[in-house]
């Protein structure tokens, strides 16, 4: 799609740190659904850890390549009511709509690269709160761009080069050692490090250290490749490195928090048995 096509959109996907016990998700599920009442929202999460935007970053960009084509709206804000820009990224795929803190861009890598940015100025509702720019902001922008306003009648055009863009997590790989970062966990207890690969054969033993907590692990293929109540150290459905532990929570044991640093140390793998 071009830039300004104006296409319409039967879904809108959300995603905030917004939590379920107060109405934050269902007032702006309810602004989109009075201007576009034929989008379908499917909700990916609203229990990002609060205002931890490298999580909703990371959390977005892993699922949005599973969704039809939609609008992604995206609400982790710690920034709301300041300078930071109201932005509308048009990619291949879909549009995505949030705050101008890092939160967008790797879902818009994910779905074909970033096109085409906006500054969101039009569309808003009266008055705009100073604290709560998911309803009178974010939610009135992507539903007209479900209803099929063209991207670039959101606002002004902003220089893709001055998109916010988080720094990118580092990790160091060296014979028997890896070292990296936490991005996050999730609801299993399973921690989600940045580092994409091991470089170690299954079966190899690893310490997993997470700031001033650790664990013994084994490296697996799944969780069930250690024994039950063990840890195991995997590649995740995203392709991420995970510490998990089979039938328990390595979350609880490590009390990980997004950019914690990890080190794996890799012993030997063991050795098959001798022939009789």
């Amino acid at each position: 799609m071009s830039d300004t096509a104006g296409v319409g959109y039967d879904w809108v996907s959300f995603t905030t740190d917004y939590g379920r016990a107060d109405g934050f998700a269902a007032v702006c599920e309810g602004v989109v659904a009075r201007t576009a009442p034929h989008a379908r929202v499917l909700h990916i999460s609203h229990e990002i850890p609060r205002q931890d935007v490298r999580s909703g970053a990371a959390l977005l960009a892993g699922s949005v390549p599973y969704l039809p084509r939609a609008v992604h709206l995206a609400v982790v804000d710690p920034g709301v009511g300041t300078s930071r820009r109201p932005i509308a990224i048009v990619s291949p795929e879909g549009v995505l709509i949030g705050p101008d803190n890092g939160l967008l861009p790797p879902a818009a890598e994910v779905l074909g690269g970033a096109i085409a940015a906006y500054e969101i100025t039009e569309f808003h509702l009266e008055p705009v709160s100073a604290t709560f720019h998911g309803r009178d902001v974010f939610a009135p922008a992507a539903a007209q761009v479900a209803t099929g306003v063209t991207p670039n009648e959101l606002g002004p055009a902003v220089d893709l080069e001055t998109l916010v863009r988080l720094p990118e997590p580092v990790t160091h790989t060296e014979p028997g050692r890896v070292t990296t970062e936490v991005l996050g966990s999730d609801t299993f207890g399973n921690v989600r490090l940045a580092a994409k690969d091991l470089v170690a054969d299954p079966g190899t033993v690893v310490h997993a250290q997470v700031g001033d907590r650790s664990l013994e692990a084994v490296v697996g293929r799944t969780f069930a490749d250690a024994r039950w109540g063990d840890a195991v150290v995997l590649l995740d459905s995203a392709g991420q490195v995970a510490i998990a532990v089979n039938g328990g929570s390595a979350a609880e044991i490590l009390l990980p928090r997004p950019g914690d640093r990890a080190v794996l140390l890799l012993a030997a793998a063991p050795a098959p048995p001798a022939s009789a």
